[in-house]
């Protein structure tokens, strides 16, 4: 029985996390040829990483596995050919490695064969290393679960630091808060003719900036919560946006009757839902744009995306309805 010579690991970042750097060279490995006994007669004397399952290969090309307990069932004289399992669970040795342990899990093997291109054996990963990885992941969900990714000490120190710590990450932003709200001042300033022609239209704005903050905010705690949990942008912004602009709508749609009701202007109605519409559907862009770009940066979004998208969606909340009561009412 011949043992393969073990090929040394390099465990830089590309190799982590992948079937191939958990995989051992140093594991039993027989001829399709040999008989039980002279396996056993093999592994007497020697040290191996695993000896729970024996590689039976044709020069480097696997050809099946064969588990311990199937060579001591074996009768004296069988060929481990004979009692090799000839199509064992294979992975890849790229593939990741919380699917390489659950691919050993599913087959009921107590190791599982990592092979090359052209059936090229490579290794095996014995089974401390599988549960190694399904404890491993198994623990990294419950840390996303809890809010907390289990590679970002930032995340966790967030949560813990000291006052002054907190100002240092909080201030500026709402600094920037305090330049965007002196920036709307200036906006509705710019609309002071509008507003003397029509006061009526002042009436709302805070309606309108409210409630598209709200949906921004709903859409961010989520885009947020989905960050922590490892759910990207992309898999959710379809969805999210229509949700906005539906939201907008069934805004629009319950305003514009009200408005018109209460204070029997049809004109300052028709802007009130318009701008509901638009600040609704451009809130729900921003509250992912900014959260996405955040993290790109590796910036907690926790800290900036918040107070900064506000002062954009109040920014851009303003200037729609604005526009709008000119177009529609001036």
């Amino acid at each position: 029985m011949a043992q393969a010579e073990p090929e040394p690991v390099t465990a830089n970042r590309d190799s982590l996390g992948i079937a191939e750097h958990h995989a051992s060279a140093d594991v039993p490995i027989a001829a399709p040829g040999d008989s039980v006994d002279e396996v056993f007669a093999g592994l007497r004397g020697r040290r191996f990483d695993s000896a729970a399952v024996v590689a039976v290969c044709d020069d480097d090309r696997l050809l099946g596995l064969a588990t311990v307990e199937r060579l001591l069932a074996a009768p004296a004289g069988v060929r481990v050919s004979e009692v090799m399992d000839h199509h064992p669970p294979v992975v890849a040795p790229g593939t990741d490695q919380e699917r390489a342990a659950w691919e050993a899990v599913r087959h009921r093997e107590p190791g599982l064969a990592v092979v090359g291109p052209q059936g090229r054996f490579l290794g095996l990963i014995p089974p401390h290393r599988l549960l190694s990885v399904l404890l491993q992941e198994h623990d990294q969900d419950m840390a996303r679960l809890g809010g907390f990714l289990a590679s970002s000490e930032s995340a966790r120190s967030a949560s813990t630091e000291g006052v002054g710590h907190r100002l240092w990450h909080r201030l500026p932003w709402l600094l920037v808060g305090l330049a965007g709200a002196l920036v709307a001042a200036l906006i509705v300033g710019a609309f002071e003719r509008q507003l003397e022609h029509e006061v009526l239209i002042a009436f709302f704005v805070p309606g309108v900036v409210y409630l598209a903050d709200a949906i921004g905010t709903q859409t961010e705690a989520l885009i947020i919560r989905g960050l922590s949990v490892g759910i990207s942008v992309s898999r959710v912004v379809f969805r999210e946006f229509l949700t906005g602009a539906v939201l907008g709508l069934l805004l629009a749609g319950s305003a514009l009757p009200l408005v018109v009701l209460i204070w029997g202007d049809v004109t300052v109605a028709v802007a009130v839902a318009v701008a509901l519409f638009a600040a609704s559907a451009t809130s729900t862009f921003v509250a992912m744009a900014l959260p996405w770009l955040f993290h790109r940066l590796g910036v907690d979004p926790a800290f900036g995306s918040g107070p900064l998208a506000t002062v954009v969606q109040d920014l851009l909340s303003v200037s729609i309805y604005f526009g709008v009561a000119t177009v529609v009412v001036t």
